[in-house]
C-alpha cells in the first residue's frame, strides 16, 4: 500500500505553518515530533488521534518542524504522481484537501506589462497579446503628441540672420599670401511681393511644393522620410516643403542634423500661422540661392538676364525655378565636379524647365495654350566675374578638393566662412600663363583666319614628389567669359602621349610571349606601315569591314623591324598597337589607374579597341601631369591635391593630410621609362626641348584628324602637361586644327612643346641646380620573333589612319616640299628651317584631308620625310 494511503490525513487546522511556528494551531491538531518518534518506519510525524493537541514534546523545536515539514513536501509530490495502472492521485490525496501538496501559496500577482506572457509555453510566451500590441501604440503615439506639444510650446521664432554678417571664402597662395575672397551671401537685394512676377511664383510652387497654399507649413510625411534616411546615415534631401525652406534660409544653418530638423519644423508651423502664404513665398524667393553668386530673385534676374525681376518673362521666370534645384548642377555655366560641366548642365536645365511647364499645366497654374506658346527656352547673358586670369580656374579646382575631402556640397562652400590654403605657386602660375599668351599671339590671327578661332589651350605643372598642383592654365579668364577649365576637361584624346603608358605596363606586367616576365624595351617589332595587327593567338584582328585590321602610321616608310626604344623615339604606331594586344590592355589599364589616370576618362567606345594603345582616352591635363610625375619619381606615386588646410570659424577642418605614396612600380621600370623618353627628347619628336638646359623627358602626342595636340615632360622636380584643342562653342564637339596658324597640321612637338619649353625655364630656376634622373639598369626580356613585314603599298593600294578597329579605307595623298627658292615664314609648317629632323623629314607632316578624304585614328609623326617638320622649325609630332 502506497504511503499516502497509509498515513492520516493532518489536521485542516494547523497545517506545516504550525508546524513551522513549533505553536498550535487554532485547534491544536497536532505537534512536531521528532523523527522516529512514532514508531512508523515511513513516517516522520503524527497528529494528534484525539484532535486535543496533546503535549509539546521537550525535544525538536523549529528546525525539526522545518526538516519535517520538508519530508512531508517531498512525499505529498511523490503522491501526486500517476499511481499504478495510469490513475493519478486527487489533490490532497484521499485524506483531504491538505494531504496532496501541503499548503497552498496565494496567486501570481498580476503583472502591469504581461511580456513575457505568463501561463504561455514556447513561441506563445514571446508572442505580445493583442492587447499589449495596442497599449504600446496608444503609449507611443501619446509620447508623440506630448514631445510635439512641449517642442511646440518651447520652440521660438529666432530673430532672422544678419545677412550683413555673412562672410566671404579666403583663397591663399602656396606662400600663405592671400589669392582672392569670393562667396558669401553679399550678392543679395531684397523685393517685395508684388515685386516679384506671378510666374516665378507659379513656377515655383508648381515644381517644388503644389499643396503649398492649401498645406500647414509642413509635409509630415516628407519630414518623416528626410528623417529616417538622415537616421540610417542615407540621403538628407527631399520632404521639405516651401515653408521649411524659408525657415531654414531664413532662420536656421544648413547642417542636415536631426535637431535642426525638429527645429524646423515647429518653426515652419508657427510661420505658418503667423505669416500670410504670399509673404512666406517671397521670403523663400528673396533668400533662395540661384547661382552665379547671386542670393534672392532679384540678383538672379540680374545675374542670368541683366533685368530688374519686375521684368522677367515666363520663360526666364520658369528657368530660374528650375535653378532652384541646385544650381551647381542646372547652371548651365557649369559647376564643381566632373558630373556639373556646361554641356551636362545645360542640358539638365533644358530638361527641368519643359518638365516645370508641363507640372505648371498639370496642377492648373498654367493653360495648355499658353504652354503651347512657351517654347523657347531663354537666352542668358554671359557671366560676368571679377576673377581675372586664372583665379576663377584655381579657385574652382581647390573648391572641388575641399568639396570632396570635407563632404561639403558646392552650395555649403558659397554660404562662405572657410580659409582655403592651396598649393598654387603664384610665380609659377604667371610663368605658365605667360608662355601661353606668348605662343598664342605668335601663333593664332583669329581676325585673319577662320580657323584659329576657338582654339584652347590647357596646361598643368605637378610636383612628382608629392602630387602637389603648382599651376595651371584653365583658359583666357572668367572675366573674358571663358568659364571651361581646359586643365581638367576630360574630352580631349591624349594621342601618343599614352604610349609610354603601354610601355611601362610591357615592362611591369610583361607579354604572352614572356609568360608574365618583364619585356625589354629592346624588344623589335614590326614598324612598317599598315601593319596587320594579330591578337594572342596569332591571328589576325578583324575589323568590321571583315578584313584584318591594318594600323596606320602617319607616313608610309618602311622601317621594318624596329626596338621598342627606337618606335617610341620616332613614335612609330605600328608598334605600339601591337605591344597593347601583347600585353593585354587590361594590364595597360591597370597600370594606367596606378599612376593615376581616371577610369571615367578610358575610351568608351570599345575597351576592346586596338587604338587604346595609341591614346583615344581622354584624361585631363592635371592627371597626364600627375601620370607622367611616377616616372620622374623612380615609381612612387601620389593622388594631385590642391590643398593643404581649411580653417573654419578658427578651427581647422579634418580630412586635409597630404595624399600618402603608393608604389605605382619598380623603380627600375621607371628610371628605364624616364631613359627612353630622354631619348625621345635629344633625337626624336620632342627636339623642341632637348637645348633647354637641364636633364628633361618627355613625349608628344598628336590625334586623329589633328583635333587635339600634346606634350607632357618632366623633370625631377616637375611634371608638366600642356594640350591644344579647337572646339564648335556651340555644339562642344573638337574641331579639326588643319589649317590653323596657316599650316597644314599641329604637332604635339610644336606649339604644346613650345610652350612647356617657355614655362619649364623659368619655372625650374626656383629649384637651384636641378637634380639628375637615376641612372636605369637592363630590365626585362629581349623577344626578337617579330612579326612578318607587311609589304609596303603602292600608292595606289588603300590605307587607314583610323586606331579604331573599324577601318574605313582612304588615299592617303602627300604635297612635295617647297623648293629651295621658295621663302620661309615662321609659321610655315612646309618651309625647312632646319632641315627637320633626324634624316631631314617633316616629322611625318601631311596636308590636310581633301573633302573626299577620311582621317580617322590616332597618329604620330616622325622625323624622317620630306619637310622642316614644325612650325617652329623642329620636328614634328
Amino acid at each position: 500500500m502506497s504511503e499516502h494511503r497509509r498515513k492520516p490525513p493532518p489536521s485542516q487546522e494547523g497545517g506545516r505553518a504550525a508546524a513551522r511556528r513549533g505553536q498550535p494551531g487554532p485547534s491544536a491538531s497536532r505537534r512536531a515530533a521528532p523523527r522516529g518518534a512514532t514508531g512508523s518506519p515511513s513516517d516522520s510525524y503524527e497528529s494528534d488521534p484525539s484532535g486535543s493537541g496533546g503535549e509539546d514534546r521537550p525535544y525538536g523545536g523549529r528546525a525539526e518542524a522545518r526538516r519535517a515539514a520538508q519530508k512531508s513536501s517531498g512525499s505529498r509530490r511523490r503522491a501526486a504522481e500517476p499511481a499504478r495502472g495510469g490513475r493519478r492521485a486527487a489533490p490532497g490525496g484521499p485524506g483531504g484537501p491538505g494531504r496532496g501538496r501541503g499548503r497552498q501559496g496565494p496567486p501570481d500577482k498580476k503583472r502591469l506589462i504581461d511580456y513575457p506572457r505568463a501561463g504561455k509555453y514556447g513561441a506563445a510566451r514571446w508572442m505580445p497579446s493583442w492587447r499589449l500590441v495596442t497599449g504600446a501604440f496608444i503609449a507611443f503615439m501619446g509620447g508623440l503628441v506630448a514631445a510635439a506639444g512641449i517642442g511646440y510650446a518651447l520652440v521660438g521664432i529666432p530673430k532672422t540672420q544678419d545677412t550683413a554678417l555673412a562672410q566671404n571664402n579666403v583663397f591663399y597662395w602656396s606662400n600663405n599670401k592671400q589669392m582672392a575672397a569670393t562667396g558669401g551671401q553679399t550678392n543679395r537685394q531684397l523685393v517685395t511681393d508684388a515685386e516679384i512676377p506671378r510666374e516665378i511664383k507659379d513656377a515655383v510652387v508648381s515644381a517644388e511644393n503644389a499643396t503649398f497654399y492649401e498645406d500647414r507649413g509642413v509635409d509630415p510625411a516628407g519630414i518623416g522620410r528626410a528623417i529616417f534616411n538622415m537616421a540610417k546615415g542615407g540621403d538628407t534631401q527631399g520632404g521639405s516643403t516651401i515653408t521649411q525652406q524659408f525657415v531654414k534660409n531664413n532662420f536656421l544653418s544648413q547642417e542636415q542634423t536631426l535637431s535642426r530638423k525638429f527645429k524646423e519644423l515647429f518653426i515652419s508651423i508657427k510661420v505658418n500661422q503667423k505669416m500670410s502664404k504670399d509673404s512666406i513665398l517671397a521670403g523663400y524667393l528673396n533668400t533662395a540661392y540661384y547661382g552665379r553668386n547671386a542670393y534672392g530673385i532679384q540678383a538672379a534676374a540680374q545675374a542670368y538676364f541683366g533685368v530688374e525681376a519686375t521684368k522677367l518673362t515666363p520663360e526666364q521666370s520658369v528657368f530660374l525655378a528650375a535653378v532652384l534645384k541646385g544650381p551647381n548642377f542646372y547652371n548651365p555655366d557649369g559647376g564643381v565636379g566632373a558630373n556639373a560641366s556646361p554641356d551636362l548642365n545645360i542640358k539638365r536645365a533644358k530638361e527641368r524647365w519643359s518638365w516645370i511647364l508641363d507640372r505648371m499645366v498639370s496642377v492648373g497654374r498654367m493653360g495648355a495654350a499658353d504652354r503651347a506658346k512657351t517654347t523657347q527656352f531663354p537666352k542668358l547673358k554671359k557671366q560676368s566675374s571679377n576673377l581675372s586670369g586664372q583665379s576663377g580656374y584655381l579657385i574652382d579646382i581647390a573648391k572641388e578638393y575641399v568639396a570632396k575631402k570635407a563632404g561639403l556640397s558646392p552650395e555649403d562652400l558659397e554660404k562662405g566662412g572657410y580659409r582655403i590654403y592651396t598649393t598654387f605657386d603664384k610665380n609659377k602660375v604667371n610663368d605658365l600663363a605667360k608662355a601661353v599668351d606668348k605662343t598664342e599671339k605668335k601663333f593664332l590671327d583669329p581676325k585673319k583666319r577662320e580657323k584659329d578661332k576657338n582654339v584652347q589651350f590647357g596646361a598643368a605643372s605637378v610636383d612628382p614628389k608629392s602630387g602637389a598642383i603648382v599651376a595651371l592654365y584653365g583658359g583666357a579668364g572668367y572675366n573674358k567669359g571663358h568659364y571651361s577649365n581646359n586643365a581638367n576637361t576630360l574630352g580631349v584624346p591624349v594621342g601618343s602621349t599614352w604610349k609610354p603608358i603601354v610601355m611601362a605596363a610591357a615592362m611591369k606586367y610583361g607579354t604572352y610571349e614572356t609568360a608574365g616576365k618583364p619585356l625589354s624595351p629592346m624588344t623589335k617589332y614590326n614598324g612598317n606601315d599598315l601593319l596587320v595587327i594579330k591578337d594572342q593567338n596569332g591571328e589576325p584582328i578583324m575589323g568590321d569591314n571583315g578584313k584584318p585590321f591594318r594600323q596606320k602610321n602617319l607616313g608610309t616608310k618602311a622601317w621594318g623591324d624596329v626596338t621598342l626604344y627606337k618606335a617610341m623615339e620616332q613614335s612609330i604606331n605600328g608598334p605600339f598597337a601591337q605591344l597593347g594586344i601583347d600585353v593585354g590592355l587590361g594590364n595597360t589599364r591597370k597600370l594606367a589607374q596606378d599612376i593615376g589616370i581616371s577610369p571615367s576618362s578610358f575610351d568608351k567606345g570599345n575597351m576592346n579597341n586596338v587604338s587604346f594603345s595609341l591614346g583615344t582616352s581622354t584624361p585631363s591635363a592635371i592627371r597626364m601631369a600627375d601620370a607622367y610625375g611616377s616616372f620622374a619619381n623612380s615609381g612612387i606615386h601620389y593622388e594631385p591635391y590642391s590643398v593643404t588646410k581649411v580653417i573654419k570659424d578658427g578651427v581647422p577642418v579634418k580630412g586635409f593630410e597630404p595624399p600618402e605614396k603608393q608604389n605605382a612600380m619598380e623603380s627600375n621600370v621607371a628610371n628605364s621609362m624616364t631613359d627612353i623618353l630622354q631619348n625621345v627628347v635629344k633625337n626624336g619628336t620632342a627636339k623642341k626641348v632637348a637645348d633647354i638646359g637641364f636633364p628633361a623627358a618627355g613625349k608628344t602626342g598628336t590625334t586623329d584628324e589633328n583635333k587635339s595636340a600634346w606634350f607632357v615632360g618632366y623633370t625631377r622636380e616637375l611634371s608638366t602637361a600642356v594640350t591644344l584643342f579647337r572646339t564648335d562653342p556651340d555644339k562642344g564637339k573638337l574641331l579639326s586644327m588643319n589649317g590653323t596658324g596657316g599650316v597644314p597640321s599641329v604637332y604635339g612637338g610644336d606649339i604644346p612643346a613650345q610652350i612647356w619649353r617657355d614655362y619649364m625655364i623659368p619655372a625650374m630656376k626656383s629649384f637651384g641646380t636641378p637634380e639628375p634622373f637615376p641612372a636605369a639598369e637592363p630590365v626585362g626580356e629581349i623577344v626578337n620573333d617579330t612579326p612578318t613585314p607587311t609589304v609596303v603599298p603602292t600608292p595606289t593600294e588603300t590605307q587607314e589612319e583610323s586606331p579604331t578597329p573599324t577601318p574605313t579605307p582612304t588615299v592617303t595623298k602627300t604635297t612635295p616640299p617647297p623648293t629651295p627658292t621658295e621663302t620661309c615664314r615662321e609659321f610655315d609648317w612646309q618651309c625647312n628651317n632646319d632641315n627637320g629632323g633626324q634624316n631631314g623629314g617633316n616629322g611625318g607632316v601631311t596636308p590636310p584631308p581633301t573633302p573626299t578624304e577620311t582621317e580617322t585614328g590616332t597618329s604620330e609623326g616622325n622625323t624622317n620625310g620630306n619637310g622642316n617638320g614644325g612650325i617652329f622649325g623642329g620636328p614634328g609630332g
